[in-house]
């Protein structure tokens, strides 16, 4: 199921990068693999996924004690300052950084450990307000700022998570909205390239607004209720 799941995945990604003049290497595709037993992972592993993503704190450390290998930790769920401990040791992205506050402890945390952590910044660009992430430009600025002048920070890019509709003119409006920022924070001398946008429901717009990471989840492994999986505690 995996490897089938993962080469209709690439069909689309490869679609999309013809329509939008990209090479495929411009672009991470992140498994999202939150949830998901370590067996079903292995197999993503297997075929060939290099970059692994998860939303919980304590989940990724259980499951960074159980799975080794040649492959990259991403941490892309909301993240408290108190749960900094529990993904610093192996998330080697983290994108969800939405305050200074974060920052400064995950660029303590680092520090401690002699590590130069790479990060994101979670922009929020749809109204939804379900959704986490800076909005004002003044604190977007501020914090990209303050992580670009961090010994243990490496500011890469910056990440945000459309609205939810199918309306492609509402998604295409976030996506394009966090390049334009990305290149507002660029002209300010500050040099950051990755946009991790685009999820199951909408990469394929993504890729053609320019995201250089793309985050999927249930186009890889399926449906959880279908799927009866279960999660690490």
């Amino acid at each position: 199921m995996i490897a089938e799941n993962l080469k209709k995945v690439e069909e689309k990604i490869a679609e999309s990068c013809l329509k939008s003049g990209r090479e495929r290497t411009e672009i991470k595709l992140i498994a999202v693999s939150k949830t998901q037993p370590t067996e079903l992972i292995k197999e993503t592993l297997n075929c060939g996924v290099i970059h692994l993503g998860e939303n919980k704190a304590k989940e990724l450390r259980d499951k960074a004690e159980i799975l080794t290998g040649d492959f990259v930790w991403h941490f892309i769920g909301h993240l408290q300052t108190n749960k900094v401990k529990y993904v610093i040791n192996e998330a080697e992205f983290i994108h969800s950084v939405d305050s200074i506050k974060l920052a400064e402890e995950i660029n303590s945390k680092a520090e401690k450990l002699g590590k130069k952590q790479k990060v994101l910044l979670e922009i929020k660009t749809s109204d939804e307000a379900t959704k986490f992430g800076l909005e004002s430009e003044k604190e977007i600025f501020e914090t990209a700022e303050f992580c670009f002048s961090q010994n243990s920070l490496e500011l890469c890019g910056l990440m945000t998570m459309a609205a939810y509709t199918d309306n492609e003119k509402i998604v295409r409006r976030c996506f394009s909205r966090l390049r334009g920022t990305i290149e507002k924070i660029n002209a300010r001398g500050i040099a950051i390239s990755e946009l991790s946008m685009g999820m199951t429901n909408d990469f394929e717009w993504a890729i053609e607004e320019g995201a250089t990471m793309i985050r999927i989840g249930t186009a890889i492994f399926g449906d959880l209720h279908r799927a009866g999986t279960t999660k690490l505690n």
